[in-house]
Parts: structure tokens; sequence; C-alpha cells
């Protein structure tokens, strides 16, 4: 089983609650260096500090202790992630210990808040999401904050008020970008298993790299992405046919009239173009990593509006050779696998890092070999497919098979080095989301309506920059 699988059954095992209460699960996403067809990127700026209607947080009205994704409610109880060995308990953070990291960000991310009630609660509720012991459920995160923000209030604020999520996520996109300087725009599905049928888009799916049918939501995150940090800034919610289809369905949990049919494809690639186009961003390459299925159709649209890609294939994915250096350049298209392997002459060792707690921004690169061979699409395989050249890298693991990765990319100019280095991002976004998102709570939304999802997962994207700004500001230089 290869270690990408082992990851995703980490992000997906956990106990299952009752009443259509959320439960863990998730899979995850990678640049610097562009061809001369993709625009260098300039830095993004930070808007500005506009007059915000938002108080300073208040003070924590309670304390926290370890707790991980318990069945809601005041008696909630700690558990352990799932089956295998937990990387930690899900331990909230020590009240306080984010005040001027949480006032900073909060000045910046609610200047779209007209009223100064929704600021206060907005920070009431990302305080709760740091803080609140257990699952961060409107019912938990209200018990810790006490008599300021009762559950019924912190409830129409996140299920039935009518700020926008967008100008948010937005602003806090843009932050990251001067503040963390991005590497990459990484693409990260995330699952959220359920027991019950009443939560949006929630739907039985067999999803082949965990092997299993599991009854969940299946949303698409994007995440600015660097080797020392990495935070989601936007996520789209994919809403199966079934329920687009069922007006009942809909008016229950307030889906907007705008939202249309679309494959899980198309959402991909919808999240990526409204991040990556649509708010005026620094260019940085996306990486896809999910799924071989869906991974050439994205590719192929995305290319098409000149993203800067690099994903993962599969060996089967069919290729012209285009590299003079190989045996097979000129014939009939080759499965990605087999040229890979006719390129085993040409593998260097480059470094590639692992991310990790023991491998921080200063450990020593490892070394890893890899390859890369000029390789074109056949024009009728994929509809919407890339003309002209691209990259195949394949990467190897030390003493181990050879390709044990592969990647197509249309960075033709880049090296080697880099584009593996920009793929080992999906080791660091996994890691965030088992040691900061899950900890925050971005799965435990026990609502029912869009908008309640969306505004929950938009908040505790904030709390996770919020923490993870934090611990790179902790590091010794």
């Amino acid at each position: 089983m290869t270690s990408q699988t082992l990851a995703q059954r980490r992000r997906t095992q956990a106990p299952v609650g009752d009443n259509d209460r959320s439960k863990p699960s998730a899979r995850p996403l990678r640049p610097t260096g562009f061809p001369s067809s993709v625009p260098a990127p300039v830095p993004a700026p930070i808007p500005p500090a506009a007059a915000s209607p938002c108080p300073a947080p208040a003070g924590p009205h309670g304390t926290a202790s370890p707790a991980r994704l318990a069945p809601e409610g005041p008696s909630a109880a700690a558990e352990p992630s799932g089956p295998g060995p937990a990387r930690h308990p899900r331990t909230p953070f020590p009240p306080g210990a984010h005040d001027v990291l949480l006032t900073e960000l909060c000045s910046i991310l609610f200047t779209s808040l007209s009223r100064s009630d929704q600021c206060r609660k907005g920070m009431q509720y990302l305080r709760g999401l740091l803080e609140t012991e257990g699952r961060k459920s409107i019912r938990n995160i209200a018990a810790l904050l006490g008599k300021p923000a009762s559950e019924q209030n912190l409830h129409h604020f996140i299920c039935s008020s009518t700020w926008d999520w967008i100008p948010i996520r937005r602003a806090l996109a843009h932050y990251l970008a001067g503040a963390a300087a991005p590497q990459a725009w990484v693409v990260q599905p995330m699952i959220i298993p359920k027991t019950g049928q009443h939560s949006v888009g929630v739907e039985r799916h067999f999803f082949p790299t965990l092997g299993q049918v599991l009854n969940a939501q299946h949303a698409i995150g994007v995440w600015a992405a660097s080797e020392e940090l990495s935070t989601p800034v936007n996520w789209r919610l994919h809403l199966p046919e079934a329920w687009l289809k069922d007006d009942l369905r809909r008016s229950q949990v307030s889906i907007p009239d705008e939202a249309g049919v679309e494959t899980l494809g198309e959402c991909v690639t919808e999240a990526c173009l409204e991040t990556t186009t649509g708010w005026g961003l620094p260019v940085r390459p996306v990486v896809l990593d999910i799924g071989e299925s869906q991974a050439m159709t994205i590719f192929g649209k995305l290319h098409a509006h000149g993203v800067p890609l690099l994903a993962r294939v599969g060996g089967d994915l069919r290729l012209s050779v285009l590299d003079q250096a190989l045996p097979a350049s000129g014939s009939r298209p080759q499965p990605a696998l087999r040229i890979m392997s006719l390129a085993k002459d040409l593998r260097r060792l480059v470094p590639g890092r692992e991310h990790g707690r023991e491998h921080g921004p200063q450990a020593a690169p490892r070394a890893v070999p890899a390859a890369t061979v000029r390789v074109g699409l056949p024009a009728p395989s994929i509809p919407g497919a890339p003309g002209g050249e691209l990259l195949l890298l394949g990467i190897g693991e030390e003493g181990g098979h050879w390709p044990a990765e592969l990647w197509l990319t249309n960075l033709t100019a880049v090296p080697p080095a880099t584009l593996v280095r920009l793929s080992r991002l999906t080791g660091k976004v996994d890691r965030d989301f088992t040691e900061i998102a899950d900890r925050v709570g971005i799965r435990d939304f026990t609502g029912r309506s869009f908008s309640g999802w969306h505004r929950h997962v938009t908040l505790a994207s904030a709390a996770h920059a919020v923490v993870a700004l934090a611990d790179r500001r902790e590091r010794p230089a």
C-alpha cells in the first residue's frame, strides 16, 4: 500500500457520531520558477487595513482540555482520531495563546462585515475554534464563551445570517500572499463522513483510493502552501445531482438557485479558477493530487485557462514521447510508466525535503532520484487536452522501485529539483490538515445548511491561519 493511500485512510477513518454529526477525513496537495509562457509572479498587495467595526477580542470565558470529535453535547468526551497511531490528541490551544495574531487577522478579514456585532461574533467563533474542548460545534463554542455568546446568537450568525464568506476568504488569501509567500496553490479534497442523510450534499460515495463506500460530504479545498506553512483559503462543496434535482431537499438546506449540477472534476476546476484567476492573487502553480481518474480532465481545462500546473498521474496514461533521448521517441503513444522506465538512465539525484516535526524548514534536503521526459498528449485522447510540449516527471524512492510517482506539468522550463520540491508540498498540506485544520474543527460543522457549512469552514480556515502563522513566528530564525 502506498504512503499516499495510507495518509488518505488516516484522514478518513474516525468514529462516527449520531444524528448527522461530522467526522474527520480528507485528502490533500504544491511551485517556483515559470516557463516563458507563464507570467512571472507579482507580489500580491495586502488589502489596506480599512477602519474596521470590529472590537478587540474579549478574553476567554472558560477553559479547555483535550478532546477529539466526540459526540456533541455538554458531556463530550475525548476520543482518538481513529484506528492506528494518532499523531496527537485533538488538544485545544491554551486560552489567550493567539490573542495578538487573532486581533491582527480579524482586523483585516472582517472589513467586509458591515456591523460591529457580526465582527464580535466572528472573533468569538474563531476563539471558540481555537480553545473549545472536543468537537467545535456551535453548542460547545457557546458553552466555552459563556454569556456573551449564546448558542442561539451564534447559530444565527453561522447558519442564518446574510454575511458573505467570499470576501473573507479572498482577504485571507491576499494576507497570506503577502505575509507567507506561498510557492503554490495546492488542491486538496476533503471527505466528511456522516451518519445521516440530511446534511447538505451528503451521499454514499465509493472512494477508490480508500477502497471504501462512505456516507459523506465531499469538498474541494485550495491551499496556499510553502515549505514553512500551508493554509486553506477557498472551499467548494460538491453537490450530487440527487440533491440538486430535488426541490424539497434544496429548500431545506438553502442551496442557492444558481448552484447547478457539476462533476467532481468541474468542482475542482471551478474552485481553482475562482481562487487563482478571479481574486487577483500572484501567479503560482496549481498542484493537483486528487486521484488519477480525474486528473487529466482537470489538467486540460486549467491548462486552457493558462494556469501553471503540476498534476500527479497514473502509469497507464498514454503519452507521445517527444524527447529524442529515448528510443520510444516518435513512436505510438506509450503508457507513462513504460516511458519513465525507459528513462531510467536519465535519473539524477535531486534534493527532496520531507516535512514533519523533525524536518523543519532548515532541515537538510534528502536526495531522491528524478528524471523528466518531454512528452505530448495524443490529440483525440482527452477532450480539451493541452497541445504542445509537456514534461513527464518521475520520482523514485531511495533504495526503492522506479518510478514511485509520476507527475505531468506544463512548467517545461522548471528544473526537476524544483518540481520535486513542489510535489513534496502535498505532504506538508497533509500534515497541516491533521495537526491544525482538524484540530480547529474544519470538519466539525453539525448543521445542515449550505451557507452554514461555508461560513464554518471559512472561519475554521482563518483559525488554521492563526495557528500556522503563530507557529512560524515562534520558530528560531
